[in-house]
């Protein structure tokens, strides 16, 4: 049976207090609520950057409608005034100036339904331009939530991180400090059950919580105090204490 000093399994135990820190840690690194939260910020903010790009991409598709518009209603007023100038001046035959009587009625109608098509264009443009207003200060709003979010995230890591380094560095005081073998033993279960080493308190093993028959009792009561004692249902060390009822 391996054997080491009742103070060096004490130890052990303490590095498994350690070693189980360190592993909450990881995991509350990796599950911390501001990380869902960011995530949702984040995917929500990729939605408007979308929607953003199609508005303005719209926008502009407007505008050159609108550019369009204008010229064709300046293209025709301008037909009208030289048709009115003619016109006013009495130039060509009787016949000529009855067709510019005629084309210049035919204009006019022409402008008038071109107007209303350039005010339906400008009357889109502006409500697209407010359906774009409100995109970008949602995106806004979005960005600085994010940013507080990221400093939240940030600052809560740093604070793990911290206390991570600080496990690590004490665990690595301990390790050097104790049975070698000893340790070797641990880390070998450990990475087999997820823990190494467990306290033996009031005749139950603190690793699966089971508490031991009258045979496991008598056999960890006559042994010795330097013997490394098993659990004989979970398999880890057994760590006796002062509390164990032996």
């Amino acid at each position: 049976m391996p054997k080491a000093s009742p103070a060096d399994q004490l130890q052990l135990l303490k590095i498994q207090e350690l070693d189980t820190k360190i592993t909450q840690l990881v995991h509350q690194r990796k599950t911390l609520p501001v990380l869902e939260k960011l995530n949702d910020l984040q995917g929500r903010k990729t939605d408007v950057d979308a929607a953003l790009v199609n508005s303005r991409t719209a926008k502009e598709d407007l505008r050159r409608e609108l550019t369009k518009a204008e010229a064709d209603v300046e293209q025709v007023a301008n037909r009208i005034k030289r048709n009115e100038s003619r016109l006013t001046a009495g130039e060509g035959s009787a016949k000529d100036l009855a067709a510019l009587q005629s084309e210049l009625g035919s204009l006019q109608a022409r402008l008038e339904e071109l107007e209303d098509i350039q005010i339906g264009v400008m009357e889109r443009l502006d409500e697209h331009q407010s359906t774009l207003a409100e995109l970008e200060t949602a995106a806004d709003a979005l960005q600085v939530d994010i940013d507080a979010a990221e400093a939240e995230r940030d600052q809560q890591d740093l604070e793990i991180v911290t206390a991570g380094r600080q496990a690590t560095t004490q665990r690595r005081v301990l390790a050097q400090a104790i049975d070698q073998e000893l340790l070797n033993q641990y880390e070998r279960i450990r990475k087999r059950v997820g823990q190494g080493a467990a306290a033996l308190r009031y005749r139950r093993c603190q690793g699966c919580q089971l508490e031991l028959n009258t045979h496991d009792i008598d056999r960890l009561r006559n042994a010795e105090e330097d013997d490394v004692l098993r659990c004989e249902e979970c398999g880890r060390i057994l760590v006796r204490t002062e509390e164990s009822g032996l």
